[in-house]
């Protein structure tokens, strides 16, 4: 795809953002179900993924662990991101590579320590490009891809987070 392309795909839905900002808000929904053992199967829209424990945690390995499936998430988000953004500029990429990685205790997720955290406590993203884009241009990229990706946006600036749940009903 080239920059014309994704123009031509974008620009009808911009305007209609513009004109009728209500259509712009998107409501996304997965659900899981508790599996055997200790799992959860997610139903992606495209497979379906069994999370499970991370073998620091007491799991076997044998299942996705939610930790690596939000970095997935991230990596994801973060690599379409650049490659739209990369098509928009026509920056050409010969090849790039997203790694997300972070650090979690896992004495707060096992109640060890009621002073260690549960989650993350930080996440690197890293890009590794293999362009002929100047070092200004990569910058652009970079700084582009992380202002609109969505993901990225979502753990940098927390949203309102809710729990409700309906006792004995499935």
């Amino acid at each position: 795809m080239n920059a014309d392309q994704l123009r031509s795909l974008q620009t009808p839905l911009k305007q209609q953002y513009r004109d009728k900002p209500d259509s712009a808000v998107i409501h996304l929904r997965r659900e899981g179900r508790v599996g055997e053992g200790i799992t959860c199967s997610v139903d992606t829209g495209k497979a379906l993924v069994r999370a499970g424990l991370h073998p620091a945690g007491g799991g076997d390995g044998s299942s996705a662990c939610s930790g690596d499936m939000l970095l997935e998430a991230l990596v994801a988000c973060a690599g379409v991101t650049l490659n739209a953004v990369a098509t928009a500029l026509g920056i050409g990429l010969r090849d790039a590579t997203i790694t997300a990685e972070g650090d979690i205790d896992m004495r707060g997720t096992l109640g060890v320590a009621k002073d260690a955290p549960v989650g993350f406590q930080n996440i690197r993203l890293r890009f590794a490009l293999d362009t002929d884009a100047s070092a200004e241009q990569q910058q652009k990229l970079i700084q582009l891809t992380e202002r609109y990706c969505v993901i990225y946006q979502t753990l940098q600036h927390r949203p309102e987070l809710t729990v409700d749940y309906n006792a004995g009903a499935v």
